[in-house]
């Protein structure tokens, strides 16, 4: 490996690692280390995944996982190719992963991914017919986004399971029962630092080029953002860009309202009034939007995974009635317990520091107007801003300590599956994000009854917030990760002028940056953003504005972190938001009840109930109920799918049944056939 030639820049889907003629001694030493790869004394091998192990991972560990990755799958391996990365000396950490064409066909079949068959549709792939796909050829082509490849890598790994062992090789401390996953366990142990897909130099830079390097008024290439980065992440990019659009009728009427009715808050009822309709539809004009969009990349009709136990599950080990697998088990009453008399507890505390903090906040604003009266200078008049300013700031650094908070509470409950950790950790999230962000709206609205606070508040929280979340999401990171890349750079004497790096110092490089954690921050606050706008808006006209040249700026902010400053995230195949959804639509229900509540409390409503306010309340909660009853059945009469899709879903599983059919009957007649031959020898 210390002979073998650079290894060339480029296009990393066209990059070969060749090992030749391996000779002497350290070299054979060196691959009976790291086990029999290959027969052949010259191998070849894309490399896609990087897997970097701990310095004080013994000898006998790296053999033992290396005859994992590489064993046969009947022998319970991965049947991946795998090489150190050279370089490294005796006791190499980083390794690089990849797999023959063959296998990567395999294992996109067990997978269940969707590709475009020849008549147009979208169908799962399967290998036995893989000639009859559309772009489909014998060699390493691009029929498989390289995401694809890497998520197909990452699924084999995290399915290697102990046969037989008690322990990890060289480590007693790192218990392993039969069925358990090797690669968690390692995790676990520390033993693996990290596992990461690499980036693809050339697609990478025509990606940045169409995505954000040039300013230009067009939409994303979500398509190319899905080959590269998977669904889940262009799914958050549509969404973000479907949601900058819907703002823009808000805005086309917000302009001219504050243009020539900023002060005359009796005619806020028409914004509201529009408010109500909005926030109803434009949730439903996504779902179809966004199934489109699923079919189109394969992910709407697919297959849903058997989940299994999350990384940081711990129990006593017991044996799991579905798949009969020795696992770790844990009684759900104990779960309870902890989720009801620890963390909800915490939840209900943290919203009483909220209240509290808010109450600070209105003592300071009476003070500040106390002394505006008195003074009457152009500093009070500045300082008047000065409270919502403070309590904005107070606001984005509770989210952010609440935030840290909330994953510590939720991993301490202990939840078996990761999509029920991630449901808690939302659920709790969202809860207190809702109370901090809005509470203070609602009080100034409907307590107060300020309208020129809650103008003033409304257009604080949103600024203040949007700023913050900019420059601590984007902007700190990508310095961050400048000043990173040029400490890497001089430590490997790269001159900043070459564009493209050998694979090594390109792993150097992608080593150091920060991993990508999500879309969680980002849904959250386009999640704060949407109820900005569809609560209060109709006080703050200019909203609506605010959030789309913010949005603006997003798109072109979260494309630069995801393109220079994080790791390579693996793909990840999502048919929609998830519970994020569900979320929206549930802002969307409280909007329509807030709107509704400030068009009672406007000046031309209450001016037809001068007798007795009685009245207005029950007119105000019956229009509301009939206008959340006229959203739910707008929802059910508003197909999430539409009827082009529903009918080619439909005809594939016509077709699917038909197979199924035929395969049936012709087994059946082979069976017949067989027992007659049978009998009739039987009888000669």
């Amino acid at each position: 490996l210390d002979q073998a030639p650079a290894l060339l820049p480029g296009v990393c889907q066209r990059r070969r690692l060749r090992v030749r003629g391996l000779g002497g001694a350290d070299s054979a030493a060196r691959m009976k280390r790291i086990g029999s790869i290959s027969e052949d004394s010259e191998f070849t091998f894309t490399p896609l995944v990087i897997l970097e192990l701990a310095k004080d991972a013994q000898e006998e560990t790296i053999e033992w996982l290396v005859q994992k990755i590489t064993g046969k799958k009947h022998q319970g391996g991965a049947d991946l190719n795998i090489r150190p990365l050279p370089d490294q000396g005796k006791n190499p950490q980083t390794y690089l992963i990849g797999a023959s064409w063959r296998r990567l066909l395999l294992g996109a079949e067990s997978l269940g991914l969707l590709k475009e068959y020849q008549d147009g549709s979208i169908r799962v792939f399967t290998y036995h017919n893989k000639e009859d796909y559309k772009h489909f050829t014998n060699d390493d082509s691009d029929f498989l986004t390289m995401g694809e490849k890497q998520f197909i890598i990452k699924r084999e790994l995290e399915n290697l399971r102990a046969v037989n062992e008690t322990m990890v090789p060289g480590h007693p401390r790192a218990k392993l029962y039969p069925g358990k996953s090797i690669l968690r366990r390692l995790q676990t142990s520390r033993l693996l630092i990290q596992l990461y897909p690499l980036h693809d130099p050339a697609e990478l830079k025509k990606l940045s080029f169409l995505w954000y390097r040039r300013v230009k008024i067009s939409f994303q290439p979500l398509d190319e953002i899905q080959r590269y980065f998977g669904q889940s992440i262009a799914l958050y990019f549509a969404f973000l860009e479907y949601f900058t659009f819907a703002l823009f009728p808000m805005a086309v009427i917000g302009v001219p309202y504050y243009l020539f009715a900023w002060e005359d808050y009796d005619k806020y009822i028409v914004f509201a009034t529009f408010n109500l309709v909005w926030s109803t539809i434009v949730l439903e004009v996504w779902k179809r939007r966004c199934a489109r969009l699923s079919y189109k990349w394969g992910t709407l009709t697919m297959k849903k995974e058997f989940e299994e136990p999350r990384p940081g599950f711990h129990g006593p080990l017991g044996v799991n009635p579905a798949t009969s697998r020795k696992e770790p088990t844990y009684p759900s009453y104990k779960r309870q317990l902890r989720v009801y008399l620890i963390s909800v507890p915490f939840v209900c505390c943290s919203l009483y520091v909220c209240l509290i903090i808010m109450m600070t906040y209105f003592l300071m604003e009476e003070l500040v107007s106390a002394y505006n009266e008195e003074a009457q200078s152009t500093f009070s008049s500045i300082l008047m801003f000065v409270p919502s300013i403070v309590y904005a700031l107070v606001i984005e650094i509770m989210n952010r300590i609440y935030r840290y908070a909330a994953e510590f509470l939720t991993s301490w409950e202990n939840h078996r599956l990761e999509s029920s950790f991630q449901n808690h950790l939302v659920l709790k999230v969202l809860v207190f994000n809702f109370v901090n962000c809005f509470a203070s709206l609602f009080y100034i609205a409907f307590i107060i009854q300020d309208l020129k606070l809650l103008r003033q508040n409304l257009a604080a929280l949103l600024i203040t917030s949007q700023i913050i979340n900019q420059f601590v999401e984007a902007w700190i990171p990508y310095w961050l990760q400048r000043r990173r890349k040029n400490i890497v750079k001089q430590r490997l004497s790269i001159k900043s002028k070459e564009k493209e790096l050998p694979l090594t110092d390109q792993i150097a490089l992608e080593g150091k940056m920060e991993p990508y954690l999500g879309t969680f921050d980002d849904y959250l606050e386009l999640f704060q953003q949407f109820g900005y706008v569809s609560l209060f808006s109709c006080v703050f006209p200019l909203a609506a504005i605010l959030a789309i040249l913010n949005n603006v700026t997003e798109v072109f902010s979260d494309a630069l972190k995801m393109c220079r400053v994080f790791k390579r995230p693996f793909s990840q195949p999502a048919a929609d938001m998830g519970v994020w959804l569900l979320a929206f639509e549930t802002m969307g229900v409280i909007s329509v009840m807030t709107n509704c509540a400030l068009i009672g409390i406007s000046p031309q409503v209450k001016g037809f109930f001068n007798e007795g306010e009685t009245g207005l309340v029950l007119l105000i909660v019956g229009i509301e109920h009939i206008l959340l009853g006229l959203k739910f059945i707008l929802a059910f009469a508003i197909s999430d799918i539409p009827i082009d899709i529903r009918n080619k879903i439909a005809k594939l599983e016509f077709e699917s049944l038909e197979a199924l059919k035929q395969k049936q009957s012709k087994e059946a007649d082979e069976s017949l056939t067989k027992e007659q031959q049978q009998t009739e020898m039987m009888t000669k």
